[in-house]
């Protein structure tokens, strides 16, 4: 009898565990590493599109590089550092700071050899979560699955002389008496030259442009200020990532400001107030905003597309798009921004993706693109 106990309680921890191996193994429509075997060497055999296609992520967010390319079809044309690249990212770029967090894969059509599947790719960044949307067709091969892999366009830089004759402000300190915004140092004068209050499913929004009329670079920053019937502050937020905050002489960027939570209906009042700061800055690298269109994307979003051209010779590693829309009467009706996680190789292009909200798209008669950019060693 004295065994009897021991004995119960390995066994049940072994159905247990068959039990845990079973649930996952047959789990459809979950996000992420949940899908799938949790043990090394166990993983469930990519017999159909979804499964397949969730092997090669898991061993992806894994850091598996063997295994997931395992499940890559040779039909793909892609090579194993490649494909890797791919997911890692180079240069320096975002994606290279990035971690793949969850996914959620989705059927779109499928016969007995060919399927394609959307995957939504949840990544985790130093500038917050992002999404990012593919469509993978996958392929029968003998008894299992793989995905066939589209091949990785790498910009091709061909050695040359890129002349420089961009404007450049250095920044002198003074002594100890020398104080900006006193004295004969004055703080650059910048000036907010439109504002608009929205409601949002998120919360209050807050947004607008800035424009810089010194002859001087400035760093700015923008701080909102809610306002109740009473008089008193409820909540204040600044724009943050929101804004370019380096502007050149004459420049003007759009800026938003969010206040999760908050309706504008208990808001009697919005106080802006715009803080602007004497910094070093040049005009290069030079960036060009390229075929801009707004159109519909696989998802059937409202998106405006386009591309990024490094003028320059140096390389970008991050760039950061801010765009202002405007309806009719020209009038800033909403402020988007996203990331291009690939780093922008000089004279080469990177394409971009901004989407514009359902409720707002309608509405959109125009749009101004402007490009904050973050080179390693200089930002």
């Amino acid at each position: 009898m004295k065994f009897a106990l021991p004995t119960i309680l390995v066994v049940v921890t072994v159905l247990l565990m068959a039990l845990a191996l079973m649930g996952a193994g047959a789990s459809r429509g979950t996000v992420g590493i949940a899908v799938g075997s949790a043990f090394y060497g166990l993983t469930p055999k990519g017999d159909t599109p979804q499964q397949a296609l969730t092997n090669l992520l898991v061993d992806v967010q894994r850091r598996n590089w063997d295994r997931a390319f395992e499940s890559v079809s040779k039909t793909s044309g892609i090579d194993e550092q490649s494909f890797i690249q791919d997911w890692i990212g180079s240069n320096g770029s975002l994606r290279s700071f990035s971690s793949l967090e969850a996914f959620d894969p989705r059927p779109l059509h499928a016969t007995n050899d060919d399927a394609e599947m959307r995957i939504r790719l949840h990544w985790t960044t130093p500038v917050g979560p992002i999404e990012d949307v593919r469509d993978i067709r996958l392929i029968r091969e003998g008894d299992v699955w793989k995905a066939v892999w589209p091949r990785v366009q790498v910009p091709n830089v061909h050695a040359q002389v890129i002349p420089v004759n961009y404007l450049r402000w250095d920044l002198v300190t003074g002594g100890a008496a020398d104080q900006w915004g006193s004295g004969n140092v004055d703080a650059p004068h910048v000036r907010i030259i439109s504002m608009n209050a929205v409601d949002s499913a998120e919360g209050a929004i807050v947004m607008g442009e800035v424009v810089n009329e010194d002859t001087i670079p400035a760093f700015v920053n923008v701080n909102a200020v809610l306002v109740d019937r009473a008089g008193s502050a409820i909540d204040d937020e600044s724009s943050f990532d929101k804004i370019d905050h380096i502007l050149l002489p004459k420049q003007v960027t759009p800026y938003r400001i969010d206040f999760p939570g908050f309706n504008l209906k208990n808001v009697k009042n919005v106080r802006m107030d715009v803080k602007a700061t004497l910094v070093p800055a040049s005009a290069d690298p030079v960036i060009g905003v390229m075929k801009q269109k707004i159109d519909s994307d696989v998802q059937g979003k409202s998106v405006l597309h386009g591309d990024l051209l490094n003028q320059s010779g140096q390389t970008v590693n991050i760039s950061h798009v801010i765009v202002s829309f405007y309806d009719n009467n020209a009038k800033v009706v909403w402020v988007a921004d996203g990331y291009v996680d690939r780093a922008l190789l000089p004279q080469s292009t990177e394409s971009f993706a901004v989407e514009i909200p359902k409720f707002v798209a309608s509405r959109v008669q125009n749009f101004h693109v402007v490009v904050d950019q973050y080179t390693l060693g200089r930002s």
